[in-house]
């Protein structure tokens, strides 16, 4: 691959300047030998990305892929002459004001099916969720919530990126001040009936969700073989505990009585025997280790309970 040379702030925002209201389209879903199978419509769906309470770790977890890097992702060079059109995103387009809340308005009020919306972040709904916003209009503030049921009914599906958007999250813990809900849960409430995928995480594994936005474009939504948490049974059918590194350590029953010590983390709080992801075999920064493998429990977090059933911040 050719070598680019350093991106410097400067340079950064002289390449999103050239995308208009838009972030300059990126090849951001191409990662990890998913190269040729976006490199035929790859292009042909634009991506709307909205944030509500959360983190933004989701997508600093994509944004900081390892192979690609983000020189990579935002130069469009990992596939040539195909790159994603990313048409917003609250923390890194390249528009503002006006010219970038345009965009959203465009899709909410334009013809269905033509983008994929993708929610970070779980949805405020108390006192009308106004503890969330994203732009403004007439000069009152737009909140994550009106923003999902405008552009959800519009979306050609929804991909709820994160425990957060997927079943709420830390933001939705006890004692939940702002009434955060999960995105599954405002579009049953709003009665939108448009298909919903849940990457859950906290947070997303890079290749879960470009796997996903990969199959969803190339293949359509019927190819996606989903569990009734509407996660793809691809990344999140396996129990991690059945192929652990530490599972003969288990079986022999040396545990470890704390974090220096050798043998299975189980009676420190993990919860790997309750737990469905390819955390041990997919590893996390290039392949370079996983929670267990750098002496952590599994906390659990791609679970519908995190982060407390089925974490050790909840015993």
């Amino acid at each position: 691959m050719k070598k680019h040379k350093e991106l410097t702030r400067r340079d950064f925002v002289k390449l999103a300047g050239a995308g208009g209201a838009g972030l300059v389209g990126v090849s951001l879903f191409s990662l990890h030998g998913f190269e040729k199978l976006f490199a035929a419509a790859i292009s042909e769906t634009p991506i709307v990305w909205i944030q509500g309470g959360a983190c933004s770790g989701c997508s600093v977890s994509v944004l900081n892929s390892v192979s690609p890097t983000i020189q990579d992702i935002i130069l469009g060079e990992v596939i040539p002459g195909h790159r994603v059109n990313l048409s917003f995103h609250p923390n890194i387009s390249a528009g503002q004001g006006d010219q970038i809340m345009s965009v959203l308005r465009g899709y909410a009020k334009g013809e269905p099916g033509k983008f994929l919306l993708v929610v970070e972040g779980g949805i405020p709904t108390k006192d009308g969720g106004v503890y969330c916003q994203i732009g403004e209009e007439d000069g009152h503030g737009i909140t994550i919530l009106q923003h999902v049921q405008d552009l959800a009914p519009k979306a050609l599906a929804i991909v709820g990126i994160g425990t957060c958007a997927s079943f709420g999250g830390i933001p939705a813990a006890d004692p939940n001040p702002t009434g955060i809900k999960s995105v599954s849960a405002v579009l049953k409430e709003a009665g939108i009936g448009t298909p919903l995928v849940n990457i859950s995480g906290c947070p997303v594994h890079p290749d879960w969700f470009v796997g996903t936005v990969a199959m969803i474009l190339m293949a359509g939504l019927g190819a996606l073989d989903l569990d009734e948490n509407h996660r793809p049974k691809a990344f999140y059918s396996k129990l991690i505990h059945d192929y652990c590194e530490l599972r003969g350590q288990f079986e022999e029953g040396n545990f470890a009585k704390d974090y220096s010590d050798e043998g299975c983390l189980y009676e420190l709080g993990c919860r790997g025997p309750e737990t469905y992801a390819d955390c041990p075999s997919r590893r996390w920064n290039n392949r370079a280790n996983w929670c267990v493998g750098a002496g952590h429990p599994c906390m659990g977090c791609v679970e519908p309970e995190f982060p407390y059933k089925k974490s050790i911040l909840g015993g």
